[in-house]
């Protein structure tokens, strides 16, 4: 490109850049130096002072509040605070407070679940006369974070509000909290999490009620405290308890101190425990060990709790403590290592951590000299929750941060110290009491540490191995780690792992049979909610229950089993039991012992292990919003049981199916020593090429004995998911597999494109032959290697000529596969293969993460596809297309190719929220293919009666034809009870396409949109001139989009072995200028093309008050593929050329009209007899008789011209059209169901007879082979059902005749060639 760049002024020009220079917008190309620089004045900075005068703004608080909302910049904190400030009393509180929410939410819900582009789109469409709204919205929503800062702020007010106002949070309040509390917004997370924990604040009884009610139960006689210790609903009342440990009654003090130290070492055995007074303080002494230690190995441990007055005092009351402790202890405390424990509780006050560290610095010996392990320093703090600061031992009686705010056992239950081995820990609000969240990032990762989200909670109720109460533990763990994600520590990629401890023992089940009713229970759980484990990323879930049990010796043992079910190793949360051996010292777990199977002496150490290669990976698929590939197997087979859930629950009834056993088995398709695919096994994340793929065998409720399904996917850890030579290969050979077996092929897509590089060798070795070595910048001639690097090279790395220096390099070759062209014929290669296999087998595509240049077109050429919400497709990235332009157009990649884009322009089918999802539509679409390309179609067992009438009907006036389908209001349609699924619903919005099951037949189905729809295109962000135009299209209309989606419909349905049925009610093909330049003749001419390759039975029907005319009625007539095609339609429909108030204007004009008024009127026929009667020369007469003849004429006209409309609509009933033959019968709309279930069922058999009889002699065509099993049926021709039963009950006669007639036809080639070799 030659661009001329004058300048006005004469001068000397300096280049800075030398010819042949890659330029980028804004590059200084060069400068000039002016002969007469006094012509051009130069801009310079100014240095004074403006005359302007200052003038103080002085605003309301309130309106600064809703400035700030709006998206102004304002100090939100000093806002806030002068807006409470400001206010008089509770309820002007309350409504700022309320409205502020409210504004808040308003504003950020219109952003809520779309992408942004998709928001503005919407809020455009509605506000189409004042745009103005659109720009204050969006301006507000891009202010989200000063806008956050303040509705932050303001929920921090709340903390104040009882002190101030003397009353509880608002109701009105509360609700607006509520509301904000349902935002999923990533940015609006920590608001998010503020709102909720008020809510749950408000929602909690008064403190005041609460304690009453403990301090009662301890006051109560009967009250047994070792039972209340252990009961589930005390989880709420721990804390409360240390509220009563300075109750005025003695009794009161003493029972709340037993209960609180029963209960905080709950999972110990407790041999000995006394409450008392010790100098003045509320003490309890107490001896325990661990109890799921052998009672041979235990080690009798001590405690000692000891309450004081004032915290202020407890470098002053430590000693004394110490002293009383060591009066309890006897023999050698320190012989074991520390093994005990001290918590001292201040009922007031406040210390800091450096005034509690020094206290124990000063006391250091004698903590040793009663082997304390642990010191915890309680503060209660009244209303609010007490403070724990934990100084362990090791640590030297500092206090550990990670431990705060936990009681004394909590880092034990929790099994906090794994974590600390491989990550660096920080904690993160949780919503549950006995729950913990932690944010970690490993601690020897050298770049790009991966992070874990680990939930860890312990649980005081029962049954956490059976289905309903591990769903629920899982569920309320979900629900953490879904509020996890809205803080800000937590990133985008992170995975997630749960911990749960189960404190009650279990005594009616040994470990052997809690790990298999584990195994059965993780199964359920992954396919009822897999959804938001992979959501969530989990990783693993693991559990620890408590059995009872007896040791070697026979004395009781609690014996600890770890439940795990976990992906690290690679196959999705796979499920493994083991039986903990703890340390008797310390209790923490040394080794954990596999369960089952005689796998119990198979022992490992226990740790959390940093991130593997497996993990590693997961990591890097989710970083571009996709899974990794190896996972998405689990994901079949969690959607592969839910879909056998959903079908049996459908049915009813003894002969109910089971769920067979081993639904799922997946062999990986590898390439064996002579470049064939084989099927095999290896070890997940070490393949070396960045494209994998199956051959599934799976068991569905349409073929319970099972079906194959070669799945093919996109590695994106290897390469970015790139197509190199390699990747080529095993894609070109696992389709062509797939097309050889004749099964579906399923390819799933999150890629890069094809691969591009260099020679990496030679960065380092060529040189630069410039121009002028003192003046680089002047350019350069070639680039060249010295004789010695060039002779090092390997043979026919380079291709070079001979120059001075050495070696020009004239081509680059290398000696490595995979860096440019030959990935590009790799990728025509791959394209022609995938479009060869959409003609031959069913062929569907899922792209997830992205798609990019092949990989799209590789998408595109399989047809069908479904599309994540977040999984552009594209050519090119926005961002070369941004360099391309010079400037910032685009600012994400959905805005060339995502959902917004694709599924509107008929490229998806579907569009899907996540990779479960995405599992689950491939599945359900797989449910409607045979097999194989040859089998027949499958049928599914169906309660939904074939008999029962069609209920939901169809009006005179535009409604939904979805409804026509599926019903509505209480009333079934024409398919199964919710078998209906719809297709390309964004494109060609006048015709609704989808597949659906009669009585367990699946069905495609094409209908037609009644109501008036928009075509909405959008403007082009790179043309500043462009604008979205909406288009209306009107209903019963073909026009060029919708023509095009019926023939590619029916292309689809071909190539998958279904019958279809169209629901006919088109008025004609749009013809106006716009669409005719829109190739609608294109488009339409496909549509007969489609029907005449049809290969499967195809029924067109007009529902009532349907019409077919004109060139919709040319395309889909019958005569195209009369072996395929048959016509009905219902009494109440319509068929003709033109409509009749279009006939009339042509056929029966005005003048036909008064030819049947003046033969039929008696008036008229009165008044043309007097006409007739009267003389010729009395004008006069005649004239009034015309008078009133013209008179009586107008009056009749209206109803004369409905006479001929309805006449000329006689012509086009559907009587005549079964007169005239263009149909097959007259079906009513409420019997249509029955009707075409046997119909179906009855072509879908005689079709296969008649493709084995044509195949058993190649000299029959269709309508013979038809017009055999005619002359054999004995029953009526023209009944279904009885064919259908004459089939069913003949088959073994039919196969007879079918070998007969291939005997025959052998016998008739023998012959021809015996005269063929006679001649």
């Amino acid at each position: 490109m030659i661009m001329p760049i004058k300048a006005s002024e004469s001068g000397k020009i300096t280049h800075n850049l030398s010819p042949g220079s890659v330029i980028s917008a804004g590059d200084l190309l060069a400068s000039l130096e002016l002969k007469d620089p006094s012509k051009v004045k130069k801009i310079e900075t100014f240095s004074g002072k403006l005359d302007i005068e200052e003038t103080p703004l002085e605003m309301d608080p309130k309106k600064a509040v809703m400035n700030i909302l709006a998206g102004f910049n304002m100090d939100p904190e000093t806002v806030a605070q002068k807006a409470m400030d400001s206010v008089a009393d509770s309820s002007e509180a309350a409504e700022l407070l309320t409205e502020v929410l409210n504004e808040f939410y308003r504003v950020e819900s219109l952003f809520e679940d779309q992408i942004e582009d998709e928001a503005v789109r919407a809020l455009t469409k509605a506000n189409a006369e004042n745009l103005d709204v659109v720009i204050a919205e969006n301006t507000a929503h891009r202010q989200l974070k000063s806008r956050g800062a303040l509705v932050s702020a303001m929920i921090r007010q709340l903390d104040v509000f009882a002190d101030r106002f003397g009353q509880e949070i608002p109701s009105e309040v509360v609700a607006a909290l509520q509301q904000v509390a349902s935002l999923k917004n990533k940015g609006c997370g920590e608001i998010v999490l503020a709102a909720e924990e008020k809510v749950r604040m408000a929602k909690i009884p008064a403190f005041e009620v609460r304690l009453a009610d403990l301090r009662n139960k301890l006051a109560d006689s009967e009250t047994d405290l070792i039972e209340l210790s252990r009961s589930s609903t005390l989880s709420a009342g721990v804390d409360l308890l240390t509220n009563l440990l300075g109750d005025e009654d003695a009794a009161i003090r003493a029972s709340a101190m037993e209960v609180y130290t029963r209960r905080v070492y709950r999972t110990y055995e407790i041999t000995d425990i006394s409450v008392g007074d010790e100098d003045g303080r509320l003490s309890c002494s107490f001896s325990f060990q661990f109890a799921d230690v052998p009672l041979k190995d235990r080690i009798t441990r001590q405690g000692f709790f000891s309450v004081i007055q004032d915290a202020s005092n407890y470098a002053k009351e430590l000693p004394a403590i110490l002293n009383s402790f060591g009066s309890k202890l006897s023999g050698d405390s320190s012989k074991d290592g520390p093994t005990n424990v001290l918590q001292i509780g201040a009922l007031s006050g406040d210390i800091s951590v450096e005034d509690l560290e020094k206290a124990h610095a000063d006391n250091k010996d004698k903590l040793n000299m009663v082997g304390v392990r642990t010191v915890t320093a309680t503060l209660t703090k009244g209303k609010k929750d007490p403070l724990y600061y934990s100084f362990p031992q090791c640590s030297g009686f500092k206090e550990d941060p990670l431990r705060r705010g936990m009681r004394p056992t909590f880092h034990h239950l929790l099994e906090l110290g794994r974590l600390e081995d491989n990550f660096n820990l920080e904690r993160i609000p949780a919503m549950g009491r006995n729950a913990q969240i932690y944010v970690g990032t490993e601690k020897n990762a050298r770049r790009n540490a991966a992070q874990v989200v680990f939930l860890r909670a312990i649980s005081h109720t029962p049954g956490l191995t059976t289905f309903s109460g591990a769903r629920r533990a899982l569920l309320q763990g979900l629900d953490e780690l879904e509020r996890a994600q809205s803080n800000s520590l937590v990133g985008a990629q992170s995975s997630s792992r749960i911990y749960l401890h189960s404190l009650p023992e279990q005594s009616d089940a040994s470990p052997e049979e809690i790990a298999k009713e584990f195994d059965e229970v993780i199964d359920k759980l992954k396919s009822k909610l897999a959804r938001r484990l992979t959501k969530l990323r989990v990783d693993e879930i693991e559990t620890k229950v408590r059995v009872t049990s007896t040791d070697e010796e026979g004395n009781p043992v609690v014996v600890p089993v770890r439940l795990v079910a976990s992906s690290m190793e690679g196959e999705w949360l796979k499920t493994t039991a083991y039986v903990d051996r703890p340390d008797p010292v310390t209790g923490v777990t040394r080794e954990r012992c596999v369960i089952g199977q005689g796998a119990e002496e198979v022992c490992e150490l226990m740790s959390y292990d940093s991130s593997n290669a497996i993990q590693t990976k997961r990591a890097i698929a989710r970083r571009v919003g996709s899974t990794y590939a190896y996972d998405y197997l689990g994901l079949l087979e969690v959607s592969l049981v839910e879909e056998w859930e959903k079908y049996v629950s459908s049915l009813s009834g003894p002969d109910t199916p089971a769920i067979p056993t081993n639904i799922f088995e997946a062999e990986e398709l590898l390439e064996g020593e002579d470049g064939e695919l084989v099927t095999g096994k290896r070890e997940i994340g070490t393949n070396k090429v960045g494209m994998v793929a199956w051959k599934i065998t799976m068991k569905t409720p349409e073929y319970p004995e099972g079906r194959e399904v070669v799945v093919i996917a996109n590695d994106v850890t290897v390469g970015a998911g790139s197509f190199g030579v390699e990747e080529d290969e095993i894609f070109f050979k696992a389709s062509e597999f797939a097309r050889e077996n004749k099964i579906p092929r399923v390819y799933i897509a999150c890629n890069s494109g094809a691969r591009i590089g260099l020679v990496d060798d030679l960065k380092p070795k060529f040189n630069i032959k410039f121009i002028d070595e003192a003046s680089p910048s002047k350019g350069f001639e070639y680039l060249y290697l010295d004789d010695a690097t060039y002779k090092a090279l390997p043979e026919g790395c380079v291709n070079v000529r001979e120059c001075p220096e050495g070696w020009e390099i004239t081509d680059i070759i290398g000696t490595n596969e995979g860096i440019g062209v030959e990935n590009l014929q790799g990728s025509g290669k791959i394209a022609g293969e995938t479009s060869r296999a959409y003609d031959e087998i069913f062929t569907l595509s899922y792209v997830t993460g992205r798609s990019v240049g092949i990989g799209a077109y590789l998408v595109r050429l399989g047809q069908r596809i479904i599309q994540k919400n977040e999984g552009p497709m594209l050519l090119t990235g926005y961002g070369a297309l941004n360099k391309l332009l010079g400037r910032e157009v685009y600012n994400s990649n959905d805005q060339l190719g995502g959902p917004q884009v694709m599924y509107p322009n008929g490229c998806s089918h579907e569009i899907v929220q996540d990779d479960q999802e995405g599992v689950s539509s491939i599945l359900q679409w797989l449910s409607f293919v045979p097999k194989t390309t040859d089998a027949i179609t499958p049928v599914r067992e169906s309660t939904d009666p074939v008999n029962r009438e069609v209920a939901w009907r169809p009006t005179p006036t535009p409604y939904d034809p979805r409804n026509m389908l599926t019903g509505a209001d209480g009333k079934l349609g024409f398919f199964d009870e919710g078998s209906f699924k719809e297709y390309l619903g964004g494109w060609g919005k006048s015709v609704v396409i989808g597949r659906g099951r009669l009585g367990g037949i699946p069905m495609g189905a094409i209908t037609v949109e009644t109501r008036l729809v928009e075509k909405i295109i959008p403007a082009d962000p790179a043309d500043p001139n462009s604008r979205e135009a909406v288009m209306p299209q009107a209903g019963q209309v073909l026009f060029p989009d919708s023509s095009y989606k019926t023939a590619q419909a029916l292309n689809d349905f071909n190539n998958e072995g279904l019958p279809v049925m169209i629901f006919a009610n088109w008025r004609g093909f749009s013809g106006g200028s716009r669409d005719m330049s829109g190739e609608i003749l294109k488009f339409g001419s496909m549509i007969v093309d489609a029907l005449r390759e049809y290969k499967h039975p195809i029924y067109i029907y007009f529902p009532p008050y349907g019409e077919l005319r004109g060139g919709s009625w040319v395309v889909v007539d019958p005569t195209i593929n009369e072996d395929k095609m048959t016509m009905f339609s219902d009494p109440d429909a319509r068929g003709g050329i033109l409509e009749p108030a279009g006939i009339v204007e042509i056929k029966f004009r005005l003048a036909d009209q008064l030819k049947a008024m003046h033969r039929i009127d008696p008036q008229l026929k009165m008044l043309d007899a007097e006409l007739e009667s009267t003389d010729d020369t009395d004008t006069a007469a005649q004239e009034a008789i015309k008078d009133q003849i013209s008179a009586r004429e107008d009056l009749l006209k209206p109803v004369y011209l409905q006479a001929a409309t309805t006449f000329a609509d006689l012509h086009d009933k559907t009587g005549r059209m079964k007169a005239k033959g263009v149909i097959k019968e007259a079906v009513p709309w409420a019997q249509s169901r029955e009707y075409f279930f046997y119909l179906a069922k009855r072509r879908i058999a005689q079709d296969n007879y008649v493709s084995q009889l044509t195949a058993a002699d190649p000299s029959l065509n269709a309508k013979s082979a038809l017009e055999i099993l005619r002359s054999m049926c004995s029953a009526d021709w023209d009944d279904n059902k009885a064919v259908l039963e004459y089939y069913s009950s003949n088959d073994a006669t039919i196969s007879a005749k079918i070998s007969e007639v291939k005997l025959a036809s052998i016998k008739a080639q023998i012959e021809q060639l015996q005269k063929s070799l006679a001649e």
